[in-house]
């Protein structure tokens, strides 16, 4: 069986101005980046403004195990399907990290033959998003850092620095340092830290914003830290949101790209969901709604994650509202959280999928409850069985749902067109009626608590008394109506990354809040969760290589 790197560079590619074409976009919007990718230019998109939305899909997916649920690769199948059967449909996913690139992971482009390409290039360095995001985060570092150094008229206090400096990259040796070591001219030593890119505050405000004028402005209000008295600097009193707006200009240009059956595909931003938000950008997403009559996009991991903050966070920030929603899972993810061991995944075992179904379960009912129509794509294994398979589909009915099997992965639109017509059943059935979890006026607090209850069924929340004051303060400055984005292990519904299946009455650890003012949400770390990831004993990076002739081995 052909691997995806294989069916990948197996793939005819067309030139990206006739998917542009095909996209509704003229050739003087583009800003190509070679024969296959390119820039939507933000004239363009700003002259759609008036032009009427399609409706828009989000596909999640239960608790991520190594068995593998195909996400983002039911995310191309589905928008695959949809064109196939005449529904002008657009895709918008996240850039992959290169984080997981070189880590765990892996690649972040899909997989056999329902892939976005050039799966490569998206992989590695695309278009370069992600390292303008990395300089304008480190530019606010170095140009607060300068600040002091030259007199600190601002009266940072070096004790209440919150700002820290990010890397696109696993490396744990950076979650804390010591900076400005070597003397005088080096500046005014202090601890200091990473976080990894994509859960920097810099990516959640590029994902979240609507123009460049939204982008300066909350890039201006993002704080850097607090004076001796406890008053708030931001980036604007710094003077570095001009420049920093700058360095992301190019960059806040949405990515189009193409499937391996010619769907247009909006790739842009890429912010984490176990530690960060987890949607793609605004940008694109709308500019996907205006050309295409159904956008489908994707959250990143389970619903209790990705999905939770793209209808708590993103919908709430952009407006946006949902039509239906795709919950992901495999049989073999399923025996997982069933307590089946990987090595033994291949073998029938009905009473596991039983027993690990509760966790689909919970993800379906979770989505339910923000008012959303949902339907199961179940990724189907040759190893699978059908007996297996009528569990799932039984737990489902009783639910008042569907799983439906797919088989994308090998056969392409083809093989998710079922999935598709239930989604189109369901955006037309006008079912949805979506609301957030949370209104704006609940405390902070009674916000983590509502998140903590309703979707991870713990029975209450730990919060330290110094990070309770936080909270406090967050709410007296001002910051009470903003909603919260949870940090926490993406593999269990508790902060307990071993309780897989549908663990309850669990408590929730906030070990830590921040305040991201310009992105606008608190962020409440939870549990061991770390916003530096590290790399794994063998991480990937070690398999990846050029062979003799110059092309890339082992990346996905």
């Amino acid at each position: 069986m052909a691997t995806d790197l294989e069916i990948a560079r197996a793939a005819t590619l067309r030139p990206i101005r006739e998917i542009a074409e095909k996209a509704g976009i003229p050739d003087d919007a583009l800003e190509p980046y070679g024969k296959y990718k390119a820039k939507v230019g933000l004239d363009f998109i700003a002259a759609q403004h008036d032009r009427p939305d399609g409706a828009l899909v989000l596909v999640t997916g239960i608790s991520p195990t190594p068995a593998g649920e195909g996400k983002t690769t039911t995310t191309v199948g589905l928008g695959d399907a949809l064109n196939a059967l005449g529904t002008r449909t657009m895709i918008c996913l996240r850039e992959p990290s290169l984080g997981p690139c070189f880590g765990v992971k892996g690649g972040a482009t899909g997989g056999g033959y329902a892939q976005v390409l050039p799966m490569e290039d998206i992989n590695l360095h695309f278009t370069g998003d992600f390292h303008a995001i990395t300089s304008a985060n480190n530019l606010l570092a170095a140009m607060m850092d300068n600040h002091i150094y030259w007199g600190n008229e601002r009266g940072l206090d070096a004790r209440r620095i919150s700002w820290r400096r990010a890397l696109d990259m696993n490396d744990r040796a950076l979650r804390g340092i010591v900076s400005s070591l070597g003397g005088v001219a080096n500046g005014f030593p202090r601890e200091d830290g990473f976080d990894i890119t994509v859960a920097s505050e810099v990516m959640a405000v590029f994902c979240l914003s609507k123009d460049l004028n939204d982008l300066q402005a909350r890039l201006g209000r993002m704080i850097v830290g607090q004076t001796r008295e406890g008053k708030n600097v931001t980036a604007k009193d710094l003077k570095a949101d001009g420049a920093m707006a700058v360095l992301l200009r190019d960059a806040f240009a949405p990515n189009l790209v193409q499937t391996i059956e010619g769907s247009p595909a909006l790739v842009h931003g890429g912010p984490f969901a176990n530690i960060a938000h987890g949607c793609n950008s605004v940008m694109a997403t709308r500019l996907g709604l205006k050309l295409a009559d159904v956008v489908v996009t994707e959250a990143g991991f389970g619903a209790d994650l990705g999905a939770e903050k793209f209808l708590d966070i993103k919908c709430r920030q952009s407006g946006l509202k949902p039509s239906a929603c795709v919950v992901v899972a495999t049989v073999r993810a399923l025996k997982m959280h069933g307590g089946v061991a990987k090595a033994d995944l291949g073998r029938e075992d009905v009473a596991a999928v039983k027993r690990g179904v509760v966790n689909l379960a919970r993800h379906v009912e979770n989505v339910g409850k923000f008012g959303l129509p949902v339907v199961v794509g179940l990724n189907r294994f040759t190893s699978d069985t059908d007996a297996e398979i009528a569990a799932v589909q039984e737990a489902m009915r009783a639910l008042g749902t569907e799983a439906i099997l797919c088989t994308h992965w090998g056969d392409g639109a083809k093989g998710a067109l079922d999935l598709a017509r239930a989604v189109q059943g369901l955006i037309a059935s006008g079912r949805a009626d979506f609301a957030p979890l949370y209104t704006d006026h609940v405390s902070l607090a009674g916000k983590i608590e509502t998140i903590a209850r309703e979707i991870y069924r713990a029975s209450s929340v730990s919060i330290p008394a110094p990070v309770a004051a936080k909270l406090k303060r967050f709410e007296e400055d001002g910051y009470r109506d903003l909603p919260v984005c949870i940090a926490k292990t993406q593999y269990s519904f508790s902060a307990d990354p071993t309780a897989l299946g549908a663990p309850a009455g669990h408590v929730l650890p906030v070990r830590e809040v921040r305040l991201s003012a310009g992105a606008g949400f608190v962020v409440a770390i939870c549990g061991d969760i770390m916003t530096m990831p590290g790399l794994p004993r063998r991480p990937a990076a070690e398999g990846i290589m050029l062979d003799r002739e110059g092309r890339i081995e082992g990346l996905f």
